[in-house]
């Protein structure tokens, strides 16, 4: 079996990770891959050396870029058709929103048996204007009739999409996505020495947020919500892991608030750090406002963490009030600032709460599992193509 993936940024990003394990476990395992990809241009860091480092068969189209650009959208469309059309694929698995419907539209051209595309997150959301949105889902109508079936990280992207009509429940299949789980539920070990080397003191308590510094992050409410926590806690620190375009405005926005001393930031970090780091956190914070399912949620839960999230998407699969952390509703500073302050004056909560997500997702999010799950749906199509 011969599979070809097409993403449309190859940066550090859950989206990237997941595909490029799933690369890396299909040639070790199967055979025959490759990974078509945009550049991986950004602050965000860039997981092509990894890919190559790990001997995944690479072809970067250097026109495949996020924004929209009839010009550049369609040197890119043939650019990958051509690929394709070298490479003969049984299969062809595509992710993200402008990988997605350029790598469909050349795979379905080409008529390839089976085509397959993975939902990371909603392609639409209610943050984009009316047209953009209206625009986008019919996008995703069209691509839809060209693939044979739609991967789902969450059952809450079956149930958007399939609510938006985008294409029949029939369709979808929910696959977590996977990772390399022992980093995570071996993290404590590094946990005095990544606090030292981050100038944290024993009493610290630290809440941790995981994400680029984009746009509907959440990190705004993050820090919203830092000042009646450390007036009510002032032990607790904030520390922000990743890089992005709002650097810069954050930094300034904390200093305005007199809050600098209670904020550190990592900047850009290499995936292997990532487990250390949140070893070093007591408490993990997530305020997207649009995800799939976060990595960072079950990562923090693997590691032991409790989570706090606002309660969008997938992320209600995975942290579960009272069990393994508190959903708070989108752009709730308040009920930020009372989940925080709950689990910073309970330590056996905190604990209770990490080890019940090491117990309920150590096996659930192994890439492993992933990948056996993906190659099982691709035989499955295949199967029935030839039926």
């Amino acid at each position: 079996m011969r599979v070809a993936h097409v993403i449309t940024r190859l940066i550090l990003g859950g989206a990237q990770e997941n595909t490029l394990l799933t690369c890396e476990d299909l040639m070790r395992r199967y055979g025959d891959v490759l990974l078509i990809a945009g550049p991986g241009l950004g602050p965000e860091g860039s997981l092509v050396e990894r890919a190559r480092a790990g001997g995944v068969p690479l072809e970067i189209v250097p026109s495949l870029q996020r924004a929209i650009h009839p010009w550049r959208d369609a040197a890119s469309y043939w650019h990958i058709k051509a690929a394709l059309h070298r490479f003969r694929p049984d299969v062809v698995h595509t992710h993200s929103a402008k990988g997605g419907i350029l790598g469909r539209a050349a795979a379905w051209a080409l008529r390839v048996p089976a085509i397959v595309h993975t939902i990371h997150g909603a392609p639409f959301h209610p943050y984009q204007g009316r047209a953009g949105r209206w625009f986008i889902r019919t996008c995703e109508r069209w691509a839809a009739r060209r693939c044979h079936a739609l991967v789902s990280v969450a059952d809450a992207m079956t149930d958007l999409l399939a609510g938006a009509g985008v294409a029949p429940r029939s369709q979808f299949t929910t696959i977590y996505s996977g990772m390399e789980v022992e980093p995570y539920l071996d993290a404590q070990t590094h946990r005095d020495r990544v606090r030292r080397e981050l100038g944290y003191q024993p009493q610290h308590l630290v809440v941790g947020k995981l994400a680029r510094l984009f746009h509907l992050k959440g990190h705004d409410d993050v820090i919203s919500a830092a000042r009646p926590v450390v007036d009510a806690h002032p032990n607790v620190r904030f520390l922000f892991v990743g890089d992005g375009v709002l650097a810069d405005r954050l930094r300034a926005r904390i200093a305005a608030a007199g809050l600098s001393q209670y904020f550190h930031f990592t900047g850009l970090v290499p995936p292997s750090r990532v487990p250390e780091l949140i070893a070093a956190m007591d408490i993990v914070v997530h305020a997207s406002l649009r995800e799939g399912l976060a990595r960072v949620l079950p990562q923090a839960l693997l590691a032991g963490k409790p989570a706090v999230s606002y309660d969008i998407d997938g992320a209600r699969e995975v942290v579960l009030p009272e069990a393994t952390g508190f959903l708070v509703p989108p752009r709730d500073v308040a009920g930020l600032v009372e989940a925080i302050c709950r689990l910073a004056a309970d330590p056996a909560l905190r604990d209770r709460m990490g080890q019940e997500g090491r117990r309920r997702f150590a096996e659930r999010f192994r890439h492993e599992h992933m990948t056996a799950a993906i190659r099982a749906l691709y035989e499955r199509l295949l199967q029935q193509r030839q039926g």
